[in-house]
């Protein structure tokens, strides 16, 4: 079989800012490593993106951030995605592999509060937003007097919410940093 040598790739990814933050990244890293490629985003919005009013624990399904991107694979609108590693579900679909994971960010939680406090400083009560499940349950263990609410949406729209819907947000540290908002963060877990 004869190999081909690409000079430009279509990189699939979602829309979101941090989305491509991350595809601008990896794009940028093929260019540093092969010189002369040229790269373009193709930009897809996933069922995850449409579903915004339910917590991601209930919308469930395989693929929920990944499914329509793989499917530009597939039908050659794209050469490779890009994928935050935790949307990526644990069994791939048919024909598809992971072929390269960039070196992993800064892996804790970021927390902004309406006080500029640490969360240990709000009262019981306190309304917490976060989409992570994972989240969900490590806080609930630590922080057992708190109501935990779904926030769903790009960073800046979960950020929006503090002091008007929850008293804090939980978001990823990683994200925040390559956003360039750490500033905004009151502590990270």
């Amino acid at each position: 079989m004869e190999r081909v040598i690409l000079t430009h790739l279509r990189i699939a990814t979602r829309k979101s800012p941090l989305a491509l933050w991350q595809a601008e990244y990896v794009a940028a890293e093929l260019i540093r490593l092969h010189p002369g490629l040229t790269t373009e985003l193709v930009r897809i919005t996933t069922r995850g993106d449409k579903i915004l009013d339910v917590p991601l624990a209930k919308v469930g399904g395989k693929g929920l951030f990944t499914k329509e991107i793989d499917e530009a694979l597939v039908d050659g609108r794209a050469d490779l995605a890009v994928h935050s590693m935790k949307d990526v579900p644990t069994e791939l679909p048919a024909g598809m592999s992971i072929r390269a994971i960039p070196e992993r960010a800064d892996p804790r939680d970021a927390v902004a509060t309406r006080t500029g406090g640490a969360l240990s400083s709000l009262p019981a009560g306190s309304r917490i937003g976060t989409s992570s499940l994972r989240r969900l349950c490590q806080l609930k263990a630590r922080y057992p007097s708190f109501e935990f609410v779904s926030v769903r949406g790009s960073v800046q729209t979960r950020l929006d919410k503090v002091g008007h819907e929850v008293d804090a947000v939980i978001l990823a540290a990683a994200g925040v940093k390559r956003l360039g908002i750490a500033d905004r963060m009151h502590e990270f877990l």
